[in-house]
């Protein structure tokens, strides 16, 4: 039977820098996202890459006294590199100056063009370089890019347009009959009330006033102006061709989700679907504008330096704790905060605590009174309903967060279930029961009921935290990862080793301030 296709990806990486951890947050999130549903037995397609092109690279690169290629060339390497550190499973990373994005784009812009939805004018208007975006008096917010809050100057330059007001009403149409296609409700208003309502401005989709870019190809002076390069990056790199798309693209578009950052909302909910109106291509089924991770009240900026790396956070923590501190604390649709104190806080309590300390002595009773074999004798008593409950409705309390994206909440329950197997060893007082032969069969059944619940705790937890989760696994010495509590495994534990080593608070933050 074929398995029913998961198409997710990221916004792309703009290579004008290495990315802080609150960029790194987005592909740790279509990371856990993607792991899950193929857990569920999806077949999933993640992809994720940079976005290469435009002035602010140009001038960047012309500082560095390098060449613009050489510079993403560099940047685009430290990016896959955070990726990877992070342990992300994308099944592609994608680059906008790769020849094949290139050529297709320029097919692309052909296409809208024959079609009149791309027209040669003139663009006067107030221009942001840093977002490489026109804006119009009214949308400033004191006077500066409503998008980063920078200066903006006067620009005017001949350009083309695309007749975004065209497709205004296919779009409004298309909200109302969609519901879910923008998450959270938030967004989908902020883009109605902001943008739709005072009535869509065509949008400028080339320039003349610098070289680094996709030249539109019957007219050279002019290079393909960011959006259409960068948001096309979903299509060209699955096989859409004007002429001809691939099977591959049939399989996978239109896309399950496209994962951004609240900033480029619009673009991806706006511009994006009035592109795919003209090319007569379905629209993405949803996307979610995820919030910030904020470095106490304040967003991450070099100027304020008050940036955290993903790569610096690793080798201080470890991986999985990195992953679970964003995964857990940023909440569905409120901004998130970090600081070294409250991850500390957080490894301690959760992952060292809760998590560590129950595997531990767990698999510790099981080796000390059954040498690592246990099976379930099935002496059950009331104690043993509630939490073998528990550990049963993991499964659905799981897809019910996670099919509305709420990936703090549904790491939540997984730690649910390992709390109430930390109370449960309180309740049942094992030790107490191994001090009686008669019990023995008891002491045994409450092993197995423990040693289950972390089983299947931990399959759940791959998604979030694959190396920990490999490791429970191992150290339980079990091949069962089915999703739900079986009353007939076998196990056979090894030796367990710490899993979350406690942190001590002072002495870290001494470690980090003198690095």
């Amino acid at each position: 039977m074929e398995r029913e296709k998961y198409y997710i990806t990221t916004a792309i990486a703009y290579t004008s820098g290495k990315p802080h951890i609150g960029n790194t947050y987005e592909i740790v999130l279509a990371d856990a996202i993607a792991r899950y549903k193929r857990l569920r037995g999806f077949d999933v397609y993640f992809q994720t890459g940079t976005d290469e092109h435009g002035e602010k690279i140009e001038l960047k690169a012309k500082e560095k006294g390098v060449t613009p290629k050489e510079f993403v060339d560099e940047v685009a390497t430290e990016i896959k590199r955070i990726w990877d550190i992070m342990n992300t499973s994308y099944d592609r990373f994608v680059r906008t100056t790769d020849p094949i994005h290139e050529k297709q784009v320029q097919k692309i812009f052909k296409k809208m063009y024959d079609k009149g939805d791309i027209y040669l004018g003139k663009y006067e208007g107030l221009y942001c370089t840093p977002c490489e975006s026109f804006f119009t008096e009214s949308q400033l917010i004191d006077g500066k890019c409503p998008d980063c809050g920078r200066e903006v100057h006067t620009a005017s330059e001949e350009a083309y347009f695309f007749r975004l007001s065209k497709y205004q009403d296919r779009l409004v149409e298309y909200y109302n009959t969609h519901l879910d296609f923008i998450k959270p409700e938030a967004r989908k208003n902020e883009m109605i009330n902001n943008f739709i309502k005072p009535g869509l401005q065509d949008l400028c989709v080339s320039r003349t006033s610098f070289d680094w870019g996709i030249p539109v190809d019957f007219d050279p002076k002019h290079v393909i102006y960011v959006w259409v390069d960068a948001l096309t990056n979903y299509i060209t790199n699955i096989g859409y061709d004007v002429d001809n798309p691939s099977e591959e693209f049939k399989k996978y578009w239109p896309a399950d989700l496209h994962l951004v950052g609240k900033d480029i909302i619009r673009f991806h909910t706006i511009y994006w679907p009035c592109f795919l109106m003209s090319l007569d291509l379905p629209l993405p089924k949803q996307v979610f504008g995820h919030p910030w991770l904020l470095f106490g009240n304040d967003k991450m900026s070099k100027s304020k330096g008050n940036i955290m790396y993903a790569d610096d956070l690793v080798n201080y923590f470890g991986v999985d704790a990195v992953r679970y501190y964003v995964l857990h604390e940023i909440p569905y649709a409120n901004d998130g905060t970090i600081t070294y104190e409250t991850l500390i806080e957080r490894i301690n309590s959760d992952l060292a605590n809760v998590l560590g300390n129950l595997v531990n002595r767990t698999i510790s009773m099981a080796n000390k009174y059954f040498a690592g074999k246990v099976t379930n004798k099935k002496v059950t008593e009331s104690v043993d309903k509630d939490f073998i409950n528990a550990i049963k409705n993991l499964d659905t309390q799981i897809e019910d967060k996670m099919s509305r994206l709420e990936i703090g909440a549904a790491l939540d329950e997984i730690f649910e279930v390992f709390r109430k197997s930390n109370k449960y060893i309180d309740d049942t007082t094992p030790w107490s029961l191994a001090k009686d032969e008669e019990n023995k069969d008891r002491l045994e059944t409450v092993l197995y009921n423990l040693l289950e619940g972390i089983r299947v705790g931990a399959v759940f937890l791959e998604p979030f935290l694959p190396d920990t989760s490999k490791e429970i696994l191992r150290q339980l010495n079990i091949s069962d990862t089915s999703l739900q509590y079986n009353e007939n495994n076998s196990y056979s534990t090894i030796t367990p080793s710490v899993l979350f080593a406690r942190i001590d608070k002072e002495e870290k933050l001494k470690e980090i301030e003198n690095k």
